[in-house]
């Protein structure tokens, strides 16, 4: 079978080093950067890399046995010499968009795009276009929904052991374009990716954000979605940490500290009349696995027999909806804004400068 070329821009934490600051961490299976999971993939081959610092681009080459030739501090001259067959783009999303459509013009045949998708929705509608036009297999890096566990929470819910699901409740959003677009996805993952029809949101501290249309930071944002088939969501921010619940009639199912407890609690008769209680009993058995490496094999999986991959750029595009939804909401003092959000004028725009990754283990 073929091996498919792959190229990282954006070489700094999830692109190439956030390995180095979850070593141990008991829900997540090695690798998690773009990078390492490319070296782990035996379909592809990690053959170049671009980034504006010098420092991180040296020490990315090094780490992944990248020559200095095919180091690049412009993503264009990379994309026109080396034609990747697969681009990874995790830079921030203020230059994501630009990045991406460079990509798919230059040939690429998937991308992987870190979230959030894009920095308005203006721009995640040309990823859209472009995407589709070209016909590239597209995934966002939002990793739970390559994550086993809740890949049986969400096969447990389909079949209906449980009764319809009702309600799901996110414990954590945290900022809405770096945190809040891995909970919104998983939300649209645990409810089969049903379209959401309206939201009613609150950003705590929104108005430190919002310079006119202008986003100057990534706001937190907390509030209730409700999608096409009745199921409502709760996206809160509780102090709880990341925690998920798929409520249904007949129970009950529960990912607790950040994916590291997994429990059933199922509703059983209680013997008095016709009341019923909450029994806690064993989540399924799964295997766990690396999340990014089940990522990009779903990539390669697509390449391979043309099909779609699990994420896709439209999911992508609504999880971008979400975000800004929930700004507009805010906008408007807290009242329910429709869906889909249509022309918005919002925009993430800021002036800080990119995070330093750890280059080295400690």
């Amino acid at each position: 079978m073929r091996t498919y070329r792959a190229a990282v821009i954006g070489c700094s934490r999830m692109g190439g080093f956030i390995d180095h600051e979850v070593v141990g961490h008991p829900s997540i299976v090695l690798p998690y950067s773009h990078a390492a999971g490319y070296v782990a993939c035996p379909r592809t081959e990690l053959a170049a890399c671009a980034d504006l610092r010098p420092d991180v681009l040296a020490a990315f080459g090094e780490q992944y046995g990248i020559p200095p030739a095919r180091r690049y501090t412009d993503y264009r001259a990379l994309l026109q010499q080396e034609q990747p067959e697969i681009v990874s783009v995790a830079t921030q999303p203020e230059q994501r968009a630009e990045i991406v459509l460079a990509a798919v013009e230059a040939g690429a045949r998937a991308v992987y795009a870190e979230k959030a998708m894009a920095a308005s929705t203006g721009e995640a509608a040309a990823m859209v276009e472009a995407v589709e036009r070209r016909g590239v297999v597209f995934n966002l890096g939002t990793n739970r929904r390559w994550h086993p566990g809740f890949e049986r929470m969400r096969r447990c819910i389909g079949e209906g052991e449980f009764g319809e699901l009702r309600t799901l409740v996110a414990y954590v959003t945290g900022s809405l374009f770096n945190t809040a677009s891995h909970t919104f996805d998983l939300l649209f993952y645990l409810n089969g990716d049903v379209p959401a029809r309206w939201v009613q949101a609150n950003l705590p501290r929104g108005e430190s954000a919002l310079d006119g249309d202008l986003l100057r930071e990534d706001p937190v944002g907390e509030g209730l979605i409700e999608y096409e088939n009745g199921v409502r969501a709760y996206a809160l921010n509780t102090g709880r940490g990341t925690e998920f619940e798929a409520i249904c009639d007949g129970g009950v199912l529960i990912s607790g500290n950040n994916g590291d407890d997994w429990q059933i609690r199922r509703r059983v008769p209680l013997g008095i009349g016709r009341h019923t209680t909450l029994r806690a009993e064993p989540f399924p058995r799964f295997e766990h696995a690396s999340t990014t490496l089940r990522l990009i094999e779903d990539l390669v999986q697509a390449l391979d027999a043309g099909g779609p991959t699990r994420g896709g750029v439209r999911i992508a595009r609504a999880n971008t909806e979400l975000i800004f939804a929930f700004v507009e909401s805010h906008r408007r003092g807290g009242s329910r804004v429709n869906l889909p959000l249509g022309p918005c004028p919002l925009r993430l725009e800021r002036a800080a400068a990119p995070r330093q990754p750890r280059l080295a283990a400690t």
